[in-house]
């Protein structure tokens, strides 16, 4: 079952990270990788938010499956992540690669830690 909810999780994310990227990248047209840093943001804040939440209160491990492993794991995304950058240093735009490096450590730190934060202080 757990496998099951992994699954179903991580489908959503991915879609939701598909459409995300598609939909910010028309958007806003640059080579700056804008879509996967708002959906490893996005993401960061959810499971801060969870983390937070199974502080105060364990939710069932068939929500950790389904939210945290599943569906966070589906929507952020290191590899892409990674291959932005390293693409963005190779095509010369290496201010920008840089940018991302440290925006999306920076942004993905700080949304998790409000995440918990906001949990924190609605359960606590």
């Amino acid at each position: 079952m757990t496998l099951v909810l992994v699954a179903l999780g991580g489908a959503a994310g991915s879609i939701l990270r598909y459409l995300t990227d598609r939909r910010v990248a028309a958007w806003r047209d640059s080579p700056f990788p804008w879509g996967t840093l708002t959906v490893n943001i996005a993401g960061s804040f959810i499971l801060g938010f969870l983390s937070g939440r199974l502080l105060h209160g364990a939710e069932p491990s068939s929500v950790r499956a389904l939210v945290a492993v599943g569906f966070c794991g589906g929507l952020t995304t290191f590899s892409t992540f990674g291959y932005e950058t390293v693409r963005l240093f190779l095509e010369k735009t290496r201010l920008y690669a840089v940018l991302n490096a440290v925006a999306t450590v920076l942004a993905g730190l700080t949304a998790g830690a409000l995440g918990l934060f906001l949990a924190t202080a609605v359960w606590s």
